[in-house]
C-alpha cells in the first residue's frame, strides 16, 4: 500500500493513496503503453464511434484486453456474452479462446450484429461465434434447456441494465462451479451513489450489486475500472 503522493521531484504529501482519477490524459497514456489495436479492431471502433451512442456503448479497448486475458487465465473454452452491440468485445474474446472454443453471444438488434458479422469474418473468428438474435431472457432459457446447468465457463454481461438482476440469476445457473461471471457498468457513471438517481436502470444496478454482496454462492469483487466491472467466481459445489 502506497502511503503518500508524489509531489515535484521526489517530495511526498502525507496521506493514503486511493483511486486515481481517470483523466483523458491518463487514459491516453494507458493506450500509449498498451498493445495497439490491429487494423480490424481499429476499423470497428472507428465505425462504431460514428453510430448514435456508439462511443458510450462500446467497451474501451483496455477492458476488451482485460476480458481476453481473463479467458486465457481461466482457460475458458465456453463463453457466454449477453449484449453484443457491434461485436468488439465478442471479437476480442473469441480470439482468446483455445482451439475448439465456442462463444455464444446474445443481441436483440440485427442492425448492430450485421456490422459485427463482417468484422468477425475479417478477423477470422466467425466460426467460433454462435450469434443468438432475440430477447435475451428467451435465449438464456433456451441455453439452459440445451446445455443444462454448469455448461459455461465464463459469462460477460453488458446489456440492458434494468434486466441485470435477471441476467445474473440466469448466468449463475449456466456457469459451472469455479467459473467466472463478469458484469459491466456496475458503477453506472457514478449514479449508484446519487440518492436522486431513481431511474429503472440505476435501481437495477444497485439491486444486482446488493445481490452479489449477499449471495454466498459466489465470491465477488467490484473493480473501479472503466464504468465499474464486477467479477464473481461461482463457488465450487
Amino acid at each position: 500500500m502506497l502511503h503518500g503522493v508524489l509531489r515535484g521531484e521526489g517530495g511526498y504529501v502525507e496521506g493514503m493513496a486511493t483511486q486515481i482519477a481517470a483523466t483523458e490524459e491518463l487514459l491516453a497514456y494507458i493506450e500509449s503503453v498498451s498493445r495497439p489495436e490491429d487494423e480490424v479492431l481499429g476499423a470497428l471502433r472507428e465505425l462504431t464511434a460514428e453510430l448514435p451512442g456508439g462511443t458510450a456503448m462500446q467497451v474501451p479497448a483496455a477492458e476488451a484486453r482485460f476480458l481476453s486475458l481473463l479467458i486465457r487465465l481461466t482457460g475458458a473454452s465456453t463463453v457466454l456474452e449477453i449484449g453484443t452491440f457491434t461485436g468488439y468485445s465478442t471479437l476480442c474474446m473469441a480470439r482468446a479462446l483455445p482451439e475448439g472454443g465456442r462463444l455464444t453471444t446474445c443481441e436483440v438488434n440485427r442492425k448492430w450484429t450485421d456490422i459485427a458479422a463482417g468484422f468477425w469474418e475479417r478477423a477470422g473468428v466467425a466460426d467460433r461465434i454462435d450469434l443468438r438474435l432475440g430477447d435475451a431472457h428467451e435465449t438464456l432459457a433456451g441455453l439452459r434447456k440445451e446445455g443444462g446447468s454448469g455448461s459455461v465457463d465464463l459469462v460477460f454481461v453488458d446489456a440492458d441494465k434494468k434486466s441485470y438482476p435477471a441476467y445474473y440469476e440466469a448466468s449463475l445457473e449456466l456457469v459451472r462451479p469455479g467459473g467466472l461471471l463478469v458484469l459491466d457498468n456496475t458503477l453506472f457513471f457514478g449514479r449508484v451513489v446519487d440518492p436522486a438517481a431513481d431511474d429503472p436502470d440505476t435501481v437495477a444496478i444497485r439491486e444486482v450489486n446488493e445481490l452479489l454482496r449477499s449471495d454466498d454462492r459466489v465470491e465477488p469483487v467490484v473493480l473501479p475500472v472503466a464504468d465499474g466491472i464486477t467479477l464473481a467466481r461461482k463457488k465450487d459445489a
